[in-house]
């Protein structure tokens, strides 16, 4: 074959190790196929008689690198394995659930004897960033790989002889450093959106707490009785009466839905529903918009009328079971594990107070363990306090603005995800697995 020919294979291996994505001064450039085990040593060094003073960590998926519990820390830590800055450790039997980190501290710190520490080479033909290699471990090459290898026969276990196989295109230094610092700046992105969102959430809470009356409480051993007005008003409402207090019962008729199984649900069914499930897969204080369609019969079904307030009628924890939502929509399929608050009230304000000064006490009412329950009757025993119809409204839509940019916030965390992810994929060629 001449020399400037290349067979269908050697062509199909180069094109696995370019990736679709380059920065324009790489462009061209040659990678490595190298295996984990040339860029990367296991280190097993202990700690010895000296160093029992160094914290004791554990590796979490979603927290990285935290402290370990005191009560699960053997009193002789000598068996237990250093880590050094931007060193990787992991549990063998949780690598493939994804709870591995980089240790980006400066001092020593120490862990388990039965985990896997490793380093990154700095210097040779094989030299690799650690933070190339933090950002490489959240690839599809890696989760495919970790999700496939390992022996045992009730948890996968992946040691480092396993995970050194794991075949990657290697650039040359400058450019992983380049595209750690690309990804890097994608991780501060999305930590701001975060904290943005969480410092929202964060927001709402604190105002609802002072736009509802607070209910009785007990503060260092004293009992406090419920406020009869809320802390903050808005000025149009502040010479107006204080809230009124009644019974739900009295101001509210209550109902439940009828069942819609799976089988009824279906991708071209004609009447919206609304079940347990569709309500917490999406939870909002405000319900404007289907979840899924069904094609029971009208005469089987219970419809909602808007303004409806929805609560669930059993739900797994007491927890959950206190969330309330109102519908917006007339002519809704509501489901049999739903109870239904049907009141001449504003539905969006009484849903909101309900998620907020009234959940813990619907909680505490809710009854059962495994499956919680929540009845019309316990419902109707709730003592309520209320203002004004206009009032109400004020409250209801400056919640639901709040809420609304929240939601906007939170998609805006959502797509900066995507994003990352989308380019991950492009600048991380996949290559195959190495021969056994």
């Amino acid at each position: 074959m001449n020399s400037k020919e290349r067979s269908p294979t050697a062509t199909l291996r180069e094109s696995l190790l370019v990736p679709r994505l380059r920065f324009p001064e790489f462009v061209g450039h040659p990678m490595q196929d190298v295996r984990l085990a040339d860029a990367t040593s296991e280190s097993t060094e202990r700690n010895g008689a000296g160093q029992a003073t160094l914290q004791v960590m554990g590796v979490s998926k979603v927290e990285g690198i935290v402290p370990m519990e005191e009560r699960i820390v053997a009193a002789d830590t000598a068996r237990y394995k250093l880590v050094r800055k931007d060193w990787f450790a992991y549990n063998p039997m949780r690598l493939n659930i994804g709870s591995i980190a980089r240790w980006r501290g400066h001092d020593e710190i120490l862990v388990s004897p039965d985990y896997v520490v490793f380093k990154c080479k700095g210097a040779g033909p094989h030299r690799l960033d650690p933070a190339y290699l933090d950002h490489f471990r959240r690839s599809h090459a890696w989760e495919d790989f970790v999700s496939e290898k390992g022996d045992g026969s009730v948890r996968v276990r992946i040691y480092y002889k396993d995970l050194a196989r794991l075949q990657l295109a290697l650039p040359h230094f400058p450019e992983q450093q380049k595209i750690a610092e690309c990804l890097d700046s994608a991780d501060a992105l999305i930590a701001a959106q975060r904290r943005k969102v969480e410092a929202l959430k964060a927001h709402k809470k604190g105002l609802m707490q002072r736009l509802f009356p607070r209910p009785e409480r007990v503060e260092n051993g004293i009992k406090i009785p419920a406020e009869t007005q809320p802390r903050l008003r808005f000025p149009e409402f502040q010479t107006e009466a204080e809230w009124k207090e009644d019974l739900l019962g009295r101001i509210a008729k209550f109902f439940k839905g009828k069942g819609i199984s799976k089988a009824d649900i279906q991708t071209d069914g004609k009447r919206p529903c609304i079940r347990y499930g569709e309500l917490y897969t999406r939870y909002n204080e405000v319900i404007d918009e289907v979840y899924s369609k069904t094609n029971v019969e009208e005469s089987d079904l219970f419809l909602s009328k808007r303004n409806d307030v929805i609560i669930p009628a059993s739900g797994e924890t007491k927890t959950d079971i206190a969330k309330a939502s109102c519908v917006m929509r007339d002519d809704i399929a509501l489901g049999g594990d739903l109870n239904v608050i049907r009141t001449g009230q504003n539905g969006v304000f009484l849903s909101y107070f309900l998620n907020g000064p009234k959940r813990p006490e619907i909680a505490k009412v809710a009854q059962g363990d495994t499956v919680v329950h929540l009845y019309p009757s316990q419902l109707e025993k709730l003592r309520v306090r209320l203002p004004s119809l206009p009032e109400q409204q004020r409250i209801a839509d400056c919640l639901t603005s709040l809420d609304k940019f929240i939601a906007a916030e939170a998609r805006k965390l959502e797509t900066l995800k995507v994003h990352k992810n989308a380019l991950m994929q492009q600048l991380f060629p996949q290559v195959g697995e190495a021969d056994a």
